[in-house]
């Protein structure tokens, strides 16, 4: 009867998530690289909750830009680009579908939060080395920024860099589960170690957090994810001072936003192991009273209130990171293993033409 239950995989929404998701002519792309999903979100054309999903080895950080999607894997960096962007829609429900176009292999470097530069490179957060990095053509990653209270780049995960928040397209903070400069050090920081880095001057933007995750900055303010309390928050990095804006139950990690007042966290459920025992946020449960969830809550930013959630039970217990794919409301994902990426073609021409071929 346990395993039944482990093995199901049941989505439930709020009354009006579906509709609310419709409404922003959007999807959303989640990771979960506790079961090594990727779902993709959106709504069927005649209405309803569409869900599609593609096995990938342990897939954490995501970054969309345009056309394409990154999604960062246990040995690579792998880039999908939506084949159906020039305007020629495929056949059946989806209006988009993500092709695999680009792998960057880096080998496994617990690759955490992923991000374009204006230049179309893909940045991310190299965890085991506590630096930023950048895809690099002849080597596993190139270094292009790490924390001061770092001494060095050794594949040790020191201070658990985990987090990076881009401004005008550049990196901008860098969330940290603690300062220290020793090998796996962080984890007796967890309950109130965590700092954010301002990595333009490398000064400590916030400090006092409880195994921080997700920073973004959006429309001029500094969002991040508390996530050893079950916070969600906003930051004044000239204070340094965390403003709680609501409290949810499970473990976040994975934010994104949807017009200017609405963001999309992602939730998980606590493990029964060292990394997140001890945390505020299971006293925190316990006094609410609430188990904690899988899934994802949508508040709103002026309120602090969870308006729409997304609520994911059985076989998936953890997600990531999560992503909004704008103008795809109903998108597809081809997979490595089945014949669809033998038959699905796209290519240009001296016209610059793009046309997509099946077989």
């Amino acid at each position: 009867m346990a395993d039944e239950k482990a093995a199901r995989f049941e989505v439930t929404t709020s009354r009006q998530f579906v509709s609310w998701l419709a409404s922003t002519g959007s999807s959303l792309a989640v990771t979960t690289y506790q079961s090594g999903k990727i779902l993709l979100f959106g709504t069927k054309p005649t209405g309803g909750l569409a869900i599609f999903e593609r096995t990938l080895d342990r897939p954490m950080g995501l970054a969309a830009s345009g056309q394409r999607l990154a999604v960062a894997t246990l040995t690579q960096i792998v880039t999908f680009v939506d084949a159906a962007d020039d305007g020629t829609r495929p056949e059946g429900p989806f209006d988009a579908v993500y092709f695999p176009q680009v792998a960057h292999f880096t080998g496994d470097l617990d690759t955490h939060d992923l991000a374009f530069d204006p230049q179309g490179r893909i940045l991310f957060v190299n965890t085991l080395f506590s630096c930023l990095a950048r895809v690099s053509e002849s080597r596993s990653f190139t270094a292009i920024w790490k924390p001061p209270f770092t001494s060095r780049l050794a594949a040790e995960d020191r201070c658990h860099l985990n987090g990076l928040a881009l401004k005008d397209g550049r990196p901008a903070f860098a969330t940290a589960v603690a300062t220290t400069d020793v090998t796996d050090g962080w984890r007796e920081h967890r309950r109130d170690g965590g700092v954010i880095v301002d990595t333009v001057t490398g000064a400590v933007a916030c400090a006092g957090l409880s195994m921080p995750h997700s920073p973004r900055w959006h429309e001029g303010r500094l969002y991040v994810l508390n996530s050893g309390t079950g916070e969600f928050g906003r930051v004044d990095p000239a204070s340094g001072h965390f403003e709680p804006i609501a409290f949810l139950p499970g473990y976040g990690r994975g934010l994104a936003f949807a017009g200017p007042h609405h963001a999309v966290v992602g939730l998980s459920e606590p493990r029964e192991n060292r990394t997140f025992a001890g945390l505020a946020l299971q006293e925190r449960l316990e006094r609410e009273r609430v188990a904690p969830r899988c899934g994802l809550m949508v508040v709103d930013l002026r309120s602090g209130d969870v308006v729409h959630w997304l609520r994911i039970e059985g076989v998936v217990r953890e997600l990531y990171d999560v992503a909004l794919l704008p103008g795809r409301r109903n998108p597809a994902m081809i997979g490595f293993r089945s014949d669809e990426i033998r038959r699905t073609l796209s290519f240009d021409t001296d016209l610059d033409t793009r046309q997509i071929v099946r077989n």
